[in-house]
C-alpha cells in the first residue's frame, strides 16, 4: 500500500487532470462529483496526518501543497480572491481561522525554504517525457514561489494578527471533513461552532508562529539587518513558550536544535560594538573578525578556545569551510590561514576523541618546518599538563606518535620528538622505540622492512573525492580548471552526468537540444558548462570571465560542431556589446568599427539551421539605434533582411522617424508606417502561433507589408528596453502615449514631446489591447528615468500617467521634479513648455483633492489668465491641510490678497486679516509699479513657493 502522503499526490493528480472535449480541445478540469469526492479524499488524509506541516513539507512538492491548502481554504469557507491581511481572524470560525493561518504560514515557510541550497538528486538515463515533466514542476514551483514572496508582507502581518488573539483554535478532522461535504439540508451546524475538529491550544499556536516569523525575518536580515531584532524577539518567545509548556505538548513539533543555532546566530548578528559582555563571546568575536578581514585574531580565537571548548564542533567546520571558499574564489592570502584554523579545529577534534578531519590530512601532505612549528604551538596551547587527564594526555601522545609515523623525512620527525610536549607526554623507551622504528623506514637504510601504515596514509574514499571535486566545479570559473576536474571526474565514474549538479547552471532551450545531442560524455559535459557559467557570469556582468569561459567553448566546439561554432561567435558578439555598453559606451565613447561590422554581420547572417537566441538580434537592432546608425538602418540594410527580421525592419522605421523628426509634417510617411506597425502588435488577435521552442512566432504568416511582427505586449518591452538613445526612447514613448491617448474612454491625456507626428485615430479601435498599451506606458517611462532621470518631458509623462490613476501625491513630486531640474531647482524660471497651463491646472486639481487649498489659490496666478473663481473657492474651504496663512507671503496677485483681507475679517480672524494685510503692503505689489517690477516680484514668489512645495513632496 502505499504511504498516506502519496495518497494525497494520487488523489489530486486525478481531480486536476484537464478533460477533452468533443472537438479534441483541452479543457480545464471539470467541477464533477468525482473531482469533488477525490479533493475531498485528499484533505482527509491530510487531516490524518494531523495538518503536519512538517510531514507533508518533506513529501509533497511545492504544486502540491498549494494546491492542497487552496482545497481546504475553499472547504473552510474562505472566499476565493479574498486578501487574508484584510480579514478580521477573531470574527472567523474557528476551523476557517486556522485554514488561513496554516496556509500562510507554509507559504513564509516555503519562502525561507527556498532560499537554502538543495542537493541536486542524481539523474536517471534521460527520458524525455520525464524531463519535461520535471521542466514543467520546476516552471510552476518557481512561478508559486514568485507569488508568494510578492504576498509574504501579507502574510507575516496575518501571522502577527494571530499572535494576538490569544484564543484556541480547531483545524478539521475526517469527521468535520465528511459534515461538510453533506448536502447543506443534513449539515446540523456542527462545523460553525467552536467545538469541532481538533484543539490546537492557543499556546501551541503562539509558538509556531513565533518559530515561523522568526525564521522569515532571520531571512529578511540578510539584506536588512535591522530584522534580526525581530527575529531574535521572535525565537526568544519561541524558546520561552517550550520551556513553560514543554515541547511533548506541541501539537507541531519544533527542531529544538535548530532554534537553538538561530538563537545563537540572533545573538551574534544583534550585538552592539560597544556592548562589552557581547564582544566577550567567542561567537561576536569570531563574527567580527570575518566581517572585517582580521583572520589572524580569528586563529588566536580558536587556538585559545582549544582550552575551553566552548564552541560546538558544527560551528567551527563551518567556519572553515567559509574560509575554503573565500581562498577558492581567489584569495590566495586566506591559504595559510585555512591551514592554521584546521590545525586548531584537529587539536580539539583529538581532544575530544573524534576521528581526525581529511582535509587535515590533504592540507599536511607536503609538511614544511613552519607547518610543524605551529603544529606543535598548537598542541602546547591546547592541553595543561598540570591539570589535564590522563585520557588527554594519552590521546594527544597517541595523535603526534602517528603524525611521526606518517612522515617520510626525519628531519620533520626529529622537531617533533625533540619538542618539550612530546618528551612530556612519552616516556623515554616509547619514544626509543618510535626513533628506531623510523630509522628502519629512511631510504637511506638499506631494509625490507615495509612503512609502517598510519591513519594519515588511507586514501580518502571515492565518494568523498567526487563530492569534492563537484564542489570546485561548482565554484570555479577557469576553464582549464574546469576541464581538469571534469577528466578527474570521468575518470572516477561513467554512470555520471556532470551537467545536472547545479541548478543554477541554466542553457537556453534551443542550444541545450543541440549541445545534449553530443555523444561523448565528457565534451557534453564540458560545453554545456563552459556555456552555462559563460552566461552567468555575462548576467552578473563578469565579463571577464565570461569572455575566457566562451573563448574556451569557442576552441572546444570548433574541432567537430560548425553549428555550435556559430552559435559561440554569436554569444561572444553578444557579449561584446554587453562589454562595450558597460565600459566605454557608458561614458559616451563610440563603439569600434570592427564591432559595428560584426553586428550587421550577424543580422545579414543567413546560415541554415543555427539554433537563434532572440535576445541577440534585439541587442543588435538596439546597439545600431543607440549609436545612431540610422544611414545603415534606413538605407543599406538589405532589402530581404528587413522583409525577414521583424527587429530590423521595427529599427529601420524607428531609425527613419527619429531621422525625419524636426522635419515638415508631409515629410513623416515612415511616423505612420510605424505607428500601424506597433497598433497591430498592440493589437487582440487569434493569429499568434508558437514555434518549436515554445516562443510566440513575432512574423505574419499571410502576406502583409506592415503585418511584420506579433507580439504580446510585454515582448515588445524587451526589445525596447536595451535603447538608450534619448532621441529614439522620446520617441518611442510619445508614440505609446499617442496610443493610448486615442482611446475613446480616456478622460485624462498623458502629455509627450513629438505626440503630434502620429495619427489621431485609429480605424478598429475595439481590437486594440489598451490594457496593454498602459503597462507598456509605464513600464517604458521608468525604464527611460533609468537612463537619465533629469529628462523634464519624460518626468511629465511619470507625472501625467500618476495623476491619470488618482495617485495625487505622486503626480505633484514628478511635476515639480520636472520644473526643478530645468530651472536650477527654481533658481531660473522654469520653461514655459514645461509648466504648461495644462501641467499646472493638473497641479491645481492635484492640491485639491489632497485638501491644499491655499496652494490651489496660489497657483492659479501661474495660468497666464489668473482662475479667480477656482482661487476664491479653494479660499474659502476652512478644512485645508496645507500651512494656510503661512503661504500668503507667496501671492503677488492683489485682487486674491484683498479677497483674503475681505474673508477673515467676514470670519472674524484678525491675526490672519493682519498676515494679508502685510503681504498688501509690501511696496514691490504696488500697482503704480513699472511691469519690469511687478514681474521681478512675482519670479521672487514664484521661486519660493515651488521651492517650498518641492521640500514638501521630495
Amino acid at each position: 500500500d502505499p504511504p498516506p502522503v502519496q495518497l494525497i499526490v494520487q488523489f489530486l493528480e486525478q481531480a486536476s487532470k484537464p478533460s477533452v472535449n468533443e472537438q479534441n480541445q483541452v479543457q480545464p478540469p471539470p467541477d464533477n462529483k468525482r473531482n469533488r469526492i477525490l479533493k475531498l479524499l485528499a484533505l482527509k488524509v491530510a487531516a490524518h496526518l494531523k495538518w503536519d506541516l512538517d510531514v507533508l513539507e518533506k513529501s509533497l512538492s511545492v504544486p502540491v501543497l498549494n494546491m492542497l491548502l487552496n482545497e481546504l481554504l475553499c472547504i473552510s469557507k474562505v472566499p476565493p480572491g479574498t486578501k487574508h491581511v484584510d480579514v478580521d481572524l477573531s470574527s472567523l470560525p474557528p476551523t476557517t481561522a486556522m485554514a488561513i493561518l496554516l496556509y500562510n504560514r507554509w507559504a513564509i515557510r516555503t519562502i525561507v525554504q527556498s532560499s537554502f541550497p538543495v542537493k541536486q538528486v542524481k539523474p536517471g538515463p534521460p527520458q524525455l517525457n520525464v524531463m519535461n515533466h520535471i521542466q514543467q514542476e520546476k516552471e510552476l514551483t518557481e512561478n508559486i514561489l514568485k507569488v508568494l514572496k510578492e504576498q509574504a508582507a501579507d502574510s507575516i502581518l496575518v501571522l502577527e494578527g494571530a499572535l494576538k488573539l490569544n484564543k484556541d483554535l480547531y483545524v478539521h478532522t475526517i469527521r468535520t471533513l465528511d459534515l461538510l461535504a453533506m448536502e447543506p439540508g443534513m449539515v446540523n451546524g456542527e462545523t460553525e461552532s467552536s467545538t469541532a475538529g481538533l484543539k490546537i491550544s492557543a499556546e501551541e499556536i503562539q509558538c509556531q508562529v513565533c518559530y515561523d516569523l522568526g525564521a522569515i525575518y532571520f531571512q529578511q536580515g540578510s539584506t536588512n539587518a535591522a530584522v534580526h531584532e525581530k527575529a531574535k524577539e521572535k525565537f526568544f518567545k519561541t524558546k520561552e513558550l517550550i520551556a513553560k509548556n514543554g515541547s511533548s505538548s506541541l501539537h507541531f513539533t519544533i527542531d529544538e536544535e535548530r532554534l537553538a543555532g538561530y538563537c545563537q546566530a540572533c545573538e551574534v548578528l544583534t550585538s552592539s560594538s560597544d556592548d562589552a559582555s557581547q564582544q566577550a563571546t567567542p561567537y561576536s568575536q569570531i563574527h567580527s573578525c570575518m566581517k572585517s578581514g582580521k583572520y589572524q585574531d580569528l586563529v588566536k580565537i580558536f587556538l585559545e578556545d582549544n582550552l575551553t571548548l566552548s564552541l560546538p564542533e558544527q560551528f567551527r567546520q563551518s567556519v572553515l569551510r567559509e574560509l575554503f571558499q573565500k581562498a577558492q574564489q581567489g584569495n590566495d592570502a586566506l591559504d595559510e590561514v585555512c591551514f592554521k584554523v584546521c590545525v586548531c579545529n584537529t587539536v580539539c577534534d583529538v581532544l575530544q576523541g573524534r576521528i581526525i578531519d581529511i582535509q587535515f590530512c590533504q592540507l599536511f601532505l607536503k609538511p614544511s618546518k613552519e607547518k610543524i612549528d605551529f603544529l606543535l604551538e598548537v598542541c602546547s596551547g591546547s592541553i595543561n599538563l598540570e591539570n589535564a587527564s590522563e585520557e588527554l594526555k594519552r590521546r594527544m601522545a597517541a595523535f603526534l606518535k602517528n603524525l611521526c609515523l606518517g612522515m617520510e623525512d626525519l628531519q620533520f620527525v626529529f622537531m617533533i620528538s625533540s619538542h618539550e610536549l612530546f618528551i612530556k607526554l612519552l616516556k623515554d623507551d616509547e619514544r626509543k622505540l618510535l626513533i628506531d622504528q623510523m630509522r628502519k623506514r629512511s631510504p637511506r637504510i638499506n631494509l625490507c622492512t615495509k612503512p609502517v601504515t598510519s591513519f594519515y596514509d588511507i586514501p580518502a574514499s571515492a565518494s568523498v573525492n567526487i563530492g569534492q571535486l563537484e564542489h570546485q566545479l561548482i565554484l570555479s570559473v577557469d576553464p582549464w580548471r574546469i576541464r581538469q576536474i571534469l577528466i578527474e571526474l570521468h575518470g572516477m565514474t561513467s554512470e555520471r552526468q556532470f551537467w545536472t549538479i547545479s541548478s543554477k547552471w541554466e542553457v537556453p532551450n534551443v542550444y541545450g537540444n543541440v549541445i545534449l545531442g553530443i555523444k561523448d560524455n565528457l565534451t557534453r559535459d564540458l560545453v554545456y558548462i563552459l556555456m552555462a557559467k559563460g552566461l552567468h557570469c555575462s548576467a552578473i556582468k563578469d565579463f571577464v570571465h565570461a569572455k575566457q569561459l566562451f573563448a574556451a567553448c569557442l576552441e572546444l566546439v570548433t574541432e567537430f560542431s560548425p553549428k555550435l561554432r556559430q552559435v559561440m561567435l554569436n554569444e561572444m558578439l553578444l557579449l561584446d556589446i554587453y562589454t562595450h555598453e558597460a565600459g566605454a559606451g557608458a561614458s559616451g565613447e563610440r563603439p569600434p568599427s570592427d564591432l559595428i561590422s560584426r553586428v550587421r554581420g550577424y543580422l545579414e547572417m543567413r546560415v541554415p539551421d543555427i539554433p537563434l537566441r532572440q535576445v541577440i538580434a534585439e541587442e543588435c537592432v538596439a546597439f545600431l539605434l543607440n549609436w545612431c546608425e540610422n544611414e545603415y538602418l534606413t538605407m543599406q540594410v538589405p532589402l530581404p533582411l528587413v522583409q525577414t527580421n521583424p527587429y530590423v525592419k521595427l529599427g529601420q522605421l524607428l531609425a527613419a522617424t527619429c531621422k525625419e523628426l524636426p522635419g515638415p509634417k508631409e515629410s513623416r510617411r515612415t511616423a505612420k508606417d510605424l505607428w500601424e506597425v506597433v497598433v497591430q502588435i498592440c493589437s487582440v488577435s487569434n493569429q499568434h502561433k508558437r514555434g518549436s521552442d515554445g516562443r510566440v512566432s513575432l512574423i505574419k504568416h499571410r502576406e502583409s507589408t506592415l503585418g511584420i511582427m506579433y507580439r504580446y505586449f510585454m515582448g515588445i518591452l524587451f526589445f525596447f528596453f536595451p535603447l538608450q538613445e534619448p532621441l529614439v526612447l522620446t520617441t518611442i514613448l510619445s508614440l505609446f502615449v499617442k496610443l493610448h491617448n486615442v482611446r475613446e474612454d480616456i478622460v485624462n491625456d498623458i502629455a509627450a514631446e513629438h505626440i503630434s507626428i502620429w495619427p489621431s485615430s485609429i480605424p478598429n479601435l475595439q481590437s486594440v489591447d489598451f490594457e496593454a498599451v498602459a503597462i507598456t506606458v509605464k513600464e517604458l517611462v521608468s525604464y527611460a528615468l533609468t537612463i537619465n532621470a533629469n529628462n523634464h518631458f519624460w518626468l511629465i509623462i511619470q507625472a501625467d500617467i500618476y495623476f491619470a490613476t488618482n495617485q495625487y501625491s505622486a503626480a505633484l513630486h514628478y511635476y515639480l521634479q520636472a520644473g526643478a531640474v530645468c530651472s536650477d531647482f527654481f533658481n531660473k524660471m522654469v520653461p514655459p513648455d514645461v509648466y504648461t497651463d495644462q501641467v499646472i491646472k493638473r497641479m491645481i486639481k492635484c492640491c485639491s483633492l489632497l485638501n491644499c487649498h491655499t496652494q490651489v489659490a496660489i497657483l492659479c496666478q501661474f495660468l497666464r489668465e489668473v482662475d479667480y473663481k477656482t482661487a476664491f473657492k479653494a479660499l474659502q474651504e476652512q478644512n485645508s491641510h496645507d500651512a494656510m496663512d503661512s503661504y500668503y507671503e507667496y501671492i503677488w496677485d492683489v485682487t486674491i490678497l484683498e479677497y483674503l483681507t475681505y474673508l477673515h475679517h467676514k470670519r472674524g480672524e484678525t491675526d490672519k486679516r493682519q498676515i494679508a494685510i502685510k503681504a498688501i503692503g509690501q511696496t514691490e505689489l504696488n500697482a503704480s509699479n513699472p511691469e519690469e517690477v511687478l514681474q521681478l516680484a512675482a519670479q521672487r514668489r514664484k521661486k519660493k513657493f515651488l521651492q517650498a512645495m518641492a521640500k514638501l513632496y521630495f
